[in-house]
């Protein structure tokens, strides 16, 4: 069986930290890009943050710039810092085989990325 599985969500006041973790069991994700995805209440899944199979830079939402940082190593990390009530969201990790570069995870369908986590909800209070 092949799962990716977030931990690290909470509920937590503004300006405060999380870091989200996203690990795989049943094989390893070393040629994938990995990035994170976020869906608030009543709207549409967007794009967060993510990082190419290589590893290095990772690439982000406007939103989020400045303020998360995502990395990796055969799972995919996301340090939340300086969190935002409109940062409260259900958070979701996703890997992508075709993604050649942390940009086109931003950019494909989603139906692209060849697994999803089942998601971890970060709450953020005012």
């Amino acid at each position: 069986q092949v799962q990716l599985v977030e931990s690290g969500g909470g509920s937590v006041q503004a300006g405060g930290s999380l870091r989200l973790s996203c690990a795989a069991r049943g094989r390893t994700f070393s040629n994938y890009a990995m990035g994170w995805f976020r869906q608030a209440p009543g709207k549409e899944r967007e794009f967060v943050a993510a990082i190419r199979r290589s590893g290095g830079s990772g690439y982000y939402a406007d939103s989020v710039k400045g303020r998360f940082t995502v990395s990796r190593d055969n799972a995919v990390y996301l340090q939340m810092n300086s969190l935002k009530p409109e940062d409260t969201a259900v958070y979701y990790c996703a890997v992508c085989w075709k993604c050649t570069t942390a940009q086109t995870m931003a950019t494909v369908e989603y139906n692209v990325m060849d697994y999803w986590g089942k998601g971890t909800l970060v709450s953020v209070s005012s």
